[in-house]
């Protein structure tokens, strides 16, 4: 002890006079630099006389901060300043560093003194050195810093030996009171008793000390644990044991006679804590070797084996409502644990969503699963029969319940119905069937049968009632799927049905559509395109809520109401208006019912007219995704336009926004479930969309393909309506347009330019027949209607005649008298024009007829001299 005060002693000093000299470099390192970075240093040593400036400054400066000397020298070295003013003029040796721009301290040995100092260069605002600043203590006075301290240093050292003295003699009697004072005869007999435990016990005794380390293990411990020869201060949780004995010591919790196995081993396990006894915290474990409780304890993990089975299968099966999926989730659950190989056949009717028959006699192999490859059986889609009635298959079936068959080899009746195929199953090595019904609501879906190869021991009773457990839970789920399936397909097609069956034809869009149904069921996602007058389109996408038949029914009330309203010719937000009082009506009729259909408040729809005169494109929604535009090179991007509530909400006007569309453009107009899935949100979705189509070569076919491909799963969770249009513009040179004074003896002229230009296009057929219809409406227009009148010919695959005027009087077509002086005008348009009808605009009307270019019509002459009286 008092060698290691002289060394602790010792190195205090060594430590304290590091220190000094540390303390003492770092105060005239920081001096040095206050006094050289002060704003006037710099401008003092630039002036005529820097001594008399400098020396009062450094002198005040060196008594506050408590160092010896604080020297200014000029760029040479040499003295403008210092405590001891003889020095001043004298040269400094050792600045040649600091005149260099370096900064640094030292321990210096010379004249005048030796000293522990530091050098700052003094630097113009050019960053030029022009003096240096030394300040410093002399050595001196750092050592007698440690002078002071070592009468601390040494009573501390004194203090410690006394303390060891004392610790010293403290751990001495500490020794004697853990003996409890037993002398030499006492602690040998202990040492007996210890080495009878260790050696003569016949139980094994296990002691572990509170950190899990093993303090003492008896021969008996390391027999039946297989301990290592090192155990002795190892933790519990490295000897090897068993999960059981291990988790046991780890808890640390008293147990009695429990049983865990230990290898071959069944361990009747006592766990008590030594604390109160002891004295420490830690534990006393005892192991008796129980092993004549294996059997019981083997039944009884073999009953809870089965039913862990049992509730894993009923975890497993029918996760999906897919008949198909749900038969091969029984295979997957029952091999290899219960069978080797599995196989499930289903009737054909419950593969097709069908009410299972009576003719239970042939199935279709929906399901097999093996452990083994190159086995016998008929492969997945072979159709089996069951023809044979002494077959356990058809003993199963008959009786309604399961079949074991223990032994193949023994029994005849299973191979009279391919005793080859029977041959080569036996040859495999297969040996053992237990074959189990299909059930569900005591109807017949198909068969399960489960086989054990050579590996595997024979099926027993017990086995048997597993199995048409584990098959009637399959056949719940199987019955559901198929029930399923069928309201699923029922719905599909409906849905299909009410979805346009094709695309109408026309001239102006290059149109290609999409409708996926979703997987958990058909929602009420619906589009549609229709041609309107004067090679217009409309173009339509909705969303219904829920989902279902009832939905596929409600999609269709809306499609058809839109196509009623269409026929009006409306703008599209007049037509979402009449739409939405519409769905209000219809609702709040439907809520006094007591009936399950879906309602069509909080329906979306998108409606867009194009008029490829121009590439104009009118689209108002309610509550619908905006489309997305993509111009002649590839630049997507989604137009703001005006946002309405959802169909059915009522109280907001419905508006229309403009778009102009150049020739080649693309149109994408979609639902929410193409964008929108569980693994991403709606901003994701629109970015995937835009690089996706964002391709200026792409057909609207292949924009369809791709954002199909790349957007959806196989089966997405919703369905999805899409529709891309292409647009194409009508030639100028299609289109004919004249203003017409409001004068009635306009109209000759306007009649005679109409004709030529009807000649210019080869039209000279439907000459007669145009100008009666235009001179018609044109008349009709300055008589009864407002200006301004503006005539327009349009050329596509019909020819087009528009007169509009700023009136919002219609014409109706009736029977005039025969005492009438007019009225007969309509009805000749009606007799020389395919079609006609009158739209209107934002100010006036637009009266219009169409006329087919493939035949020139023939007017009733019968009705035309009744209509005139004749």
């Amino acid at each position: 002890m008092l060698l290691l005060v002289a060394v602790g002693a010792t190195a205090l000093v060594f430590q304290g006079r590091y220190d000094a000299q540390r303390s003492a470099e770092d105060r005239s390192l920081a001096v040095a630099e206050a006094f050289a970075h002060a704003p006037g240093t710099a401008l003092a040593l630039r002036s005529p006389d820097p001594s008399a400036v400098l020396q009062p400054g450094a002198e005040q400066a060196r008594k506050g901060s408590g160092v010896d000397f604080i020297t200014v020298l000029d760029r040479h070295g040499t003295r403008l300043t210092d405590s001891d003013p003889s020095l001043i003029g004298t040269k400094s040796p050792g600045a040649g560093r600091a005149v260099a721009g370096e900064t640094y301290t030292e321990t210096f040995h010379g004249r005048p003194t030796d000293a522990v100092r530091a050098l700052v260069p003094v630097l113009d605002p050019s960053r030029r050195v022009v003096g240096v600043v030394t300040a410093g203590i002399e050595y001196a006075n750092v050592g007698q810093v440690l002078n002071r301290q070592l009468p601390l240093l040494l009573g501390a050292a004194a203090g410690a030996l006394v303390l060891a003295t004392g610790g010293a003699a403290l751990v001495s009697r500490r020794l004697l009171r853990q003996t409890h004072g037993l002398g030499p005869a006492e602690m040998t007999r202990m040492y007996e008793h210890h080495d009878a435990v260790l050696h003569a016990v016949r139980e094994g005794v296990l002691i572990v000390g509170g950190d899990g380390g093993v303090l003492l293990a008896n021969d008996e411990a390391r027999r039946l644990l297989d301990l290592p020869a090192d155990a002795d201060r190892r933790h519990v949780r490295d000897l090897g044991l068993e999960p059981g004995p291990t988790r046991l010591l780890e808890a640390g919790e008293a147990a009695s006679d429990e049983v865990v196995p230990a290898g071959d081993r069944l361990l009747a396990v006592n766990i008590r804590p030594t604390a109160p006894y002891g004295g420490g915290q830690g534990l006393v474990a005892t192991f008796r070797d129980t092993t004549e409780l294996r059997a019981l304890s083997g039944q009884a993990e073999l009953a809870r084996g089965r039913l862990s089975f049992l509730y894993e299968a009923g975890v497993r099966i029918g996760t999906t409502l897919d008949v198909r999926r749900t038969a091969e989730e029984l295979t997957e659950v029952a091999v290899p644990r219960m069978a080797d190989f599995v196989s499930v056949e289903l009737l054909d009717a419950v593969l097709r969503g069908e009410e299972p028959t009576s003719a239970v006699r042939r199935m279709r192999r929906t399901a097999l699963r093996a452990s083994r490859e190159g086995h016998p059986l008929q492969p997945v889609g072979e159709v089996i029969r069951f023809a044979t009635a002494d077959t356990p298959m058809a003993a199963a079936l008959h009786r309604g319940r399961a079949v074991l068959v223990p032994d193949l080899h023994t029994a005849q009746d299973w191979r009279a119905k391919d005793p080859e195929g029977a041959r080569r199953v036996l040859d495999y090595g297969i040996h053992s069937l237990i074959t189990v019904p299909l059930r569900a609501r005591g109807v017949v879906l198909g068969m399960a049968d489960f086989w054990r190869g050579a590996d595997s021991p024979r099926f027993e009773e017990e086995d048997v009632a597993v199995a048409e457990e584990l098959v009637a839970r399959a056949a719940v789920a199987i019955d559901n799927a198929r029930r399923y399936s069928r309201e699923h397909t029922m719905a599909v097609t409906l849905q299909r049905n009410l979805l346009p069956l094709a695309l109408p034809d026309q001239d102006v869009l290059e149109i290609a559509s999409r409708y996926l149904p979703a997987r958990s069921g058909v929602g009420g996602d619906w589009f549609d395109v229709i041609p309107l007058p004067g090679f217009r389109v409309a173009l339509v996408v909705g969303d219904i809520v829920g989902h279902g038949m009832q939905a596929a029914v409600t999609m269709g009330r809306l499609r058809t109401a839109v196509l009623n309203f269409s026929s009006l010719d409306l703008a599209p937000d007049e037509l979402l208006g009449h739409l939405d009082e519409m769905v209000t009506r219809l609702d709040s009729q439907g809520a006094t019912a007591d009936d399950d259909r879906v309602p069509l408040t909080g329906a979306t729809c998108l409606y867009a007219i194009y008029d490829p005169v121009g590439g104009h494109c009118a689209v108002s929604r309610a509550g619908h995704l905006a489309p997305a535009v993509v111009d002649p090179a590839g630049r997507v991007s989604f137009p703001d336009l005006p946002l309405s509530p959802p169909l059915g909400v009522g109280g907001h006007p419905f508006e229309a926004g403009e778009l102009v569309l150049p020739e080649g453009s693309r149109l994408v107009l979609f639902t929410d479930g193409l964008i929108e899935s569980r693994g991403r949100d709606i901003d994701e979705g629109l970015t995937m969309l835009s690089s996706t189509v964002g391709h200026a070569d792409q057909s609207s076919e292949e924009t369809c393909r791709a954002l199909v491909e790349r957007m959806l799963p196989e089966r997405p969770r919703d369905d999805v309506a899409l529709l891309v249009a292409r647009t194409r513009l009508l030639k100028p040179s299609c289109v004919a347009t004249w203003e017409v004074p409001f004068d009635v003896t306009a109209v000759p002229r306007v009649r005679g330019e109409a004709s030529g230009r009807l000649a210019d296009w080869g039209l000279e057929e439907t000459a007669f027949a145009t100008e009666l219809i235009l001179s018609e409406l044109l008349t009709n227009a300055i008589r009864y209607g407002a200006p301004p009148v503006r005539v327009r010919l349009l050329l596509g695959r019909t020819l087009v005649c528009e007169v509009s005027d700023g009136s919002n009087t219609s014409p109706r077509l009736r029977r005039a008298a025969s005492t009438d002086e007019g009225g007969r005008g309509l009805f000749l348009v009606s007799q020389f024009a395919d079609m006609w009808g009158t739209r209107y605009a934002a100010r006036g009307k637009v009266i219009w007829t169409e006329q087919a270019l493939d035949r020139t019509v023939e007017p009733d002459p019968s009705a035309l001299f009744d209509v005139m009286g004749l």
